[in-house]
């Protein structure tokens, strides 16, 4: 049972030497332009990370991941919204090992047919076919933590207290973190990007999700505002690490994506 990669070659390359040569590139201009290099040392329990094309996204998703390699995590459960498939609730994906350009990764079947029974999980096979959110997280993983096991989670319509406690659960283990899938505001001008997005970055910085509900437009807003929840109940701690938009990579100020990372530390 494999989870098929259906976004190999559009999203990012196909070919595993393309993605390890933009990932050495990013860590170039990281190494350059780092002055406090303490963040990459930072042991996170959880980051947030955007799942656009590599192009756009890369380098923010590439910071976050090459940071929470660091804490060596021995099972990373990925969440992420569904941008195809309507459902209600939150899909599991019931496989053995997910496809990637450079090795499959091994999915975690037991400890997701167990979330499953404990949270009433459900099993929405075409969520899981194309879902992008998710996918283009596991190159990543695949690279800075090739050992770990994976899970991924789906969700559709559900009010984001629903993932609260599940978050919780997999995040009591210290062995496990936690990958939160979002972008940010979609399709706006440069300039009215950057003020809806301000919301955004304030709401996650100051763990405060009644801020993220006066107009951050993330398509995994739920995702985020759980992480959130659980960031502040625990007493952890949240810090950017990264912002842009498409339009650094396009040229095109007129309709924009935004992206961030972010991580949680304990």
């Amino acid at each position: 049972m494999i989870r098929i990669a259906g976004n190999m070659g559009a999203f990012y390359p196909a070919q595993c030497s393309e993605i390890e040569k933009m990932i050495a590139h990013w860590n170039g201009i990281l190494d350059e332009a780092l002055t406090d290099k303490s963040v990459l040392d930072a042991r996170p329990r959880a980051i947030i990370a955007p799942h656009a094309g590599y192009v756009y996204s890369g380098f923010t998703a590439n910071i976050a991941h090459r940071v929470l390699g660091k804490a060596h995590p021995k099972r990373v459960v990925v969440i992420g919204p569904s941008h195809h498939v309507y459902f209600e609730g939150v899909s599991v994906a019931l496989s053995d090992e997910y496809q990637s350009p450079c090795g499959p990764v091994a999915i975690d079947r037991t400890y997701s047919e167990a979330l499953a029974r404990e949270f009433g999980l459900i099993h929405v096979p075409e969520a899981h076919q194309k879902e992008h959110s998710t996918e283009t997280q596991i190159p990543f993983i695949r690279h800075y933590e090739p050992k770990a096991k994976v899970v991924e989670l789906i969700y559709g319509k559900i009010d984001y207290s629903a993932l609260v406690p599940i978050i919780e659960k997999i995040l009591a283990d210290p062995d496990n973190a936690v990958v939160i899938s979002s972008d940010l505001s979609h399709f706006y001008t440069l300039e009215q990007a950057k003020q809806l997005d301000s919301v955004c970055l304030a709401g996650v910085a100051e763990e405060d999700i009644a801020l993220l509900d006066k107009g951050c437009e993330a398509c995994g807003i739920l995702g985020i505002k759980a992480m959130i929840a659980v960031a502040k109940k625990h007493g952890w701690k949240t810090r950017l690490l990264d912002y842009r938009t498409s339009a650094d990579a396009s040229g095109d100020t007129q309709r924009v994506v935004s992206y961030m990372s972010a991580i949680i530390t304990e």
